[in-house]
């Protein structure tokens, strides 16, 4: 099969330790609890890739659980695969939880790999690796299959070092699927051939919010963004500067919709892998940390245990997180802004340089801005825009529901004129 004249028998995959293979792998979501369990049946995007033709070469390791199980949490450390090094610096972190995938990809060891993001997971390990990725809207990619955190949330994408590379992947990856809804959604707003929108002019006429929120936190890459905001000027982009895209209280209730969810959608996991699953509930897996020698040994497991005290979905308290998070995000956030502005997209750095790895006091955020279209449901792409002393920074475009066509070409045509990916170092290796 091929697109564009880009056979994917050519693609090697590897797949985040989160997604259903029905092979000799196993699927952990990084814990040591189901370190045995063999899904019963591949998830849709396994099946997708296999018909396309891609080889899956293995799994990825992850920040356990999608690093959504505690405080002070390291992103790319699990109980079952151990610690995810960075390949520019080994001492830094590969951030997000798809921080095996973004590895992989950058240190060659694949041409693609297969991401998750709730919010952040694939754009951040993207952005710290020196690599593209693509977190479509939800409902554009089915998550049957996948171990979930949230579903109004969660989405898998492809991660690649090269926009073309994840754009051929993104259109192997649509569908409908009946046993997941939002994926319905998508009807009539997919498309199985994303290398239509490979433009070189992709930035001619565009208007493009900047989004502010994330600067002042980090002078180097502020000034990594000065220089991306220039060059996307002179390319004839309009630029409108935005101080505020979704309400102050989104994040609270993307919290609670989170834990909700999380609940329901784990406990509906464990009963997909059959009677002989090695965890049956959320309640067991709590139990299991407990006793385990290596689960808590660097932090706790605090947001399991939030989402066990939930109540089920049909919680008037859910409901109302829920509609008030959509309202903030979509109709009063990102719609509404970009409506008032006439926008094509929004751009921001997509975080700061990768940070010492600490598994003691846990991981170092300085900035990050993917927290607007996770919250939202909506597309988000991050490749390389620069490095800050030999460490890779990520620039983000994201926009409305359905908007990859028009993220492709901005990002395509800022690739072409940029280049930024350069080959890791390894550096501090021994």
């Amino acid at each position: 099969m091929a697109i564009s004249g880009v056979r994917y028998t050519e693609y090697l995959y590897v797949l985040k330790d989160n997604i259903d293979t029905h092979d000799k792998m196993p699927t952990t979501g990084g814990s040591r609890a189901l370190a045995n369990s063999f899904p019963l049946n591949d998830s849709y995007v396994a099946k997708k890739l296999r018909e396309a033709g891609a080889i899956i070469l293995g799994k990825a390791n992850l920040s356990e659980w999608a690093n959504f199980r505690g405080d002070l949490s390291t992103s790319g450390w699990s109980g079952a695969g151990g610690l995810t090094l960075n390949p520019y610096d080994i001492t830094r972190n590969p951030c997000g939880s798809s921080s095996g995938s973004g590895v992989a990809v950058s240190a060659n060891l694949t041409m693609l790999a297969i991401g998750t993001e709730t919010n952040g997971s694939i754009v951040c390990p993207s952005h710290a690796n020196g690599i593209v990725g693509i977190k479509p809207t939800v409902g554009l990619i089915s998550r049957t299959g996948i171990i979930p955190i949230a579903e109004t949330q969660d989405s898998p994408g492809p991660m690649g070092r090269s926009v073309k590379d994840v754009t051929i992947c993104l259109g192997a990856l649509v569908g409908i699927d009946n046993m997941d809804k939002k994926t319905l959604l998508s009807k009539g707003n997919s498309h199985t051939d994303y290398t239509q929108f490979l433009k070189k002019d992709g930035l001619a006429n565009k208007r493009i919010g900047y989004f502010t929120g994330a600067s002042g936190r980090n002078f180097k890459v502020d000034s990594v963004m000065s220089q991306t905001i220039r060059l996307l000027k002179d390319e004839g982009v309009e630029i409108i500067e935005i101080k505020e895209i979704v309400d102050i209280n989104s994040g609270q209730n993307s919290f609670e919709v989170m834990l909700y969810e999380y609940k329901d959608g784990l406990n509906k996991y464990f009963s997909s892998l059959g009677p002989n699953a090695p965890i049956k509930s959320l309640e067991e897996l709590i139990e299991f940390n407990k006793v385990d020698s290596i689960e808590l040994r660097y932090f706790n497991q605090i947001y399991l245990e939030m989402a066990q005290a939930k109540g089920d979905l049909e919680s008037p308290e859910y409901k109302k997180a829920l509609a008030d998070l959509m309202s903030q995000s979509r109709t009063n956030g990102i719609d509404k802004v970009m409506d008032m502005h006439s926008l094509d997209a929004i751009v921001a750095p997509t975080g700061s340089p990768a940070w010492k790895t600490d598994l003691i006091n846990g991981d170092s955020f300085q900035l990050a801005s993917s927290s607007p279209s996770a919250q939202a449901g909506y597309p988000i792409i991050s490749l390389p825009m620069g490095y800050v002393d030999g460490l890779p920074v990520g620039v983000s475009f994201f926009g409305k529901a359905w908007n990859e066509p028009i993220l492709i070409e901005i990002a395509y045509a800022f690739e072409c004129k940029t280049n930024q990916r350069k080959v890791p170092q390894y550096l501090n290796a021994k």
